[in-house]
């Protein structure tokens, strides 16, 4: 097996038999979410490990080659939804590398897959969604936030019956000029229609997270592991 992506973890209490394994977004790195733990008011919750994975290092095209964190490269016109050309090779060495991380967590710390959430941002978002939806065991609920579904057109054959009923929780902002809205909500509707069971929201932002999301995912997360 590959190495293990590299991460930072921390729990919200002792012993924990839940996790959510959080992707960072494009550019950013583990780190970039820790703060939001905090605030999410799991306080009177079962403890909770999170495991923020870093993206590898490669280059992005639609940054002019520049080498950064990334779950899979970007090219022109990917993000208005022109482009059929998406990185499927990067995609899905980020979804092995995702999968890594939860047979990790199973066998190394005896977490219940079923008490496992996938989580992620922007193309960690993405990456959540790509890899909770073909996994073949079910997990207990996926977070993707101002991002879209990726390699859309396959799903459909290679989805997993076993996480067709999974907790879905969708967010996005209506001004988000990054990845624009109208792609999040485009795959809002693919789900729906798919069968998917969908917690949609949408905020007045651009390409971010705002208190009043944090406090929805807090109060999704609690729901998925009463």
């Amino acid at each position: 097996m590959a190495d293990l992506l590299e991460a930072i973890e921390l729990q919200t209490g002792p012993k924990p038999k839940h996790c959510v394994i959080w992707m960072h977004g494009l550019g950013a790195d583990g780190h970039d979410f820790v703060p939001v733990v905090q605030e999410l008011g799991l306080e009177n919750a079962p403890p909770v490990r999170f495991i923020f994975p870093h993206a590898p290092m490669q280059p992005v095209t639609i940054n002019n080659g520049y080498v950064m964190r990334a779950w899979y490269d970007v090219k022109w016109g990917d993000l208005e939804g022109n482009s059929r050309q998406a990185d499927e090779k990067g995609v899905r060495a980020s979804q092995a590398a995702i999968g890594a991380l939860i047979e990790e967590e199973t066998s190394g710390n005896g977490t219940p897959v079923g008490n496992i959430v996938l989580a992620g941002f922007s193309q960690g978002g993405a990456i959540a969604l790509q890899t909770a939806l073909r996994y073949r065991q079910k997990l207990g609920g996926v977070m993707a936030l101002s991002c879209y579904l990726p390699l859309a057109e396959s799903l459909a054959h290679e989805g997993a019956a076993e996480n067709r009923a999974t907790p879905i929780f969708l967010a996005h902002g209506t001004q988000d000029q990054v990845v624009p809205y109208a792609m999040g909500k485009r795959s809002r509707d693919l789900l729906e229609q798919a069968g998917y069971p969908i917690e949609w929201h949408e905020y007045p932002m651009q390409h971010s997270v705002s208190l009043e999301e944090i406090r929805d995912i807090g109060a999704w997360l609690k729901r998925v592991i009463a």
